[in-house]
């Protein structure tokens, strides 16, 4: 097997244990026992158009499946209102994916009847003709990072019983979504107040290693997607981040740049790539990230993310952003149901606010 570039390290130790075969498999999850109980969530599938996405280069979707967890209080209290939490899965699944994997509704019904303040819960799907948006601007893809802040919170706020404020919303994703609620974070402030940011990957850019050309040839036979569906796992994470980070418009049929050419690196590819890791340019966004309420940073012990998510926590010290770090028992997936029923949904009880008039 030849090595692939040193880059793509800091995404497939993020995402491999997403995968244990095929990019479509489930992985399997810790699951917390059903709380005695706990009252039903209601489920919605809807889909939310995305203004955001409109003429995408790589023919992604624009219309997107979300669905949306509804408390048990919901139907009952016709004139409530409620905070919202937004959730971002990982990449090479969807929101029904993510859905299993965090084992919603289940973990919900469990973290209400143990006491979190009901909240609604949306799931919005970001999966692209290469498995994952990065939840990144891209004339490729789209702007993934706008359709989550603007187009999907506008909808929900629009269509259910929403406290339509900052200070009621909440961000959170898990290893791609981590990336996601990190980068999405530090630029909306202003439209998020809480963030529970669990294992991210990418968060620091890394240079070119020794030479693999497969990915090279593989691109330049293909004439559409599908014929790149049978790439390796790791390959497929590439394709994803080279639409997401180095779009060109100049260059179909995939419109992006890869990081090499004829095996060699391209410095000013990869000086892209580097331009979306989170720690590169966190020192942008301090200001920002001091307007929340909360924020929160966990990743498990065994997780290849540990030493980054460390670095991300060490630099929010260094500004002196209020927050709080753990490393818990686990694998990068191992406890990410348990991780959202008893710490996730906790977080936001305690973090957003639940009444119009909360300060």
């Amino acid at each position: 097997m030849k090595p692939m570039l040193r880059f793509d390290v800091a995404l497939l130790v993020a995402i491999a244990a997403l995968v244990p075969g095929p990019a479509t498999a489930q992985v399997k999850t810790e699951v917390p026992a059903a709380v005695p109980g706990a009252k039903p969530v209601a489920v919605e599938r809807i889909k939310i158009h995305g203004a955001s996405l409109e003429g995408n280069l790589e023919g992604d979707a624009v219309d997107r499946d979300v669905l949306v967890l509804l408390p048990p209080s919901y139907a009952r209290e016709r004139t409530r209102r409620y905070p919202v939490v937004y959730a971002l899965h990982g990449y090479s699944i969807g929101a029904e994916q993510w859905s299993q994997e965090i084992h919603v509704p289940q973990t919900i019904e469990g973290a209400f009847a143990k006491g979190a303040r009901e909240v609604i819960v949306v799931l919005p799907d970001s999966k692209t003709a290469h498995n994952g948006s990065m939840y990144s601007s891209s004339v490729t893809t789209g702007d993934f990072e706008q359709f989550i802040a603007r187009d999907v919170v506008a909808y929900v706020d629009a269509h259910y019983r929403t406290l339509p404020d900052r200070r009621s919303r909440g961000l959170v994703g898990h290893s791609m979504g981590g990336y996601g609620a990190t980068r999405i974070g530090m630029k909306h402030a202003d439209v998020f107040g809480s963030l529970y940011i669990m294992s991210p990957c990418c968060l620091s850019a890394r240079g070119a290693g020794p030479a693999n050309t497969d990915l090279e040839k593989a691109v330049a036979n293909a004439k559409a997607p599908s014929e790149l569906a049978g790439l390796s796992f790791g390959m497929r994470a590439q394709l994803a981040t080279a639409a997401a980070w180095s779009p060109n418009p100049k260059a179909p049929p995939f419109y992006f740049d890869l990081p090499t050419r004829d095996g060699a690196p391209r410095p000013e590819i990869l000086a892209k790539w580097a331009a979306n890791s989170p720690l590169a340019f966190l020192d942008q966004y301090i200001g920002q990230l001091r307007q929340y309420r909360a924020i929160a940073i966990d990743v498990g012990d065994q997780d290849g993310l540990r030493v980054d998510t460390g670095k991300l926590h060490d630099a929010l010290d260094q500004y002196g952003v209020a927050h709080r770090f753990e490393i818990y028992a686990g694998t990068h997936t191992s406890a990410v149901a348990d991780r959202f029923q008893n710490h996730v949904l906790p977080f936001f009880s305690d973090s957003l606010c639940a009444d119009a008039r909360c300060k």
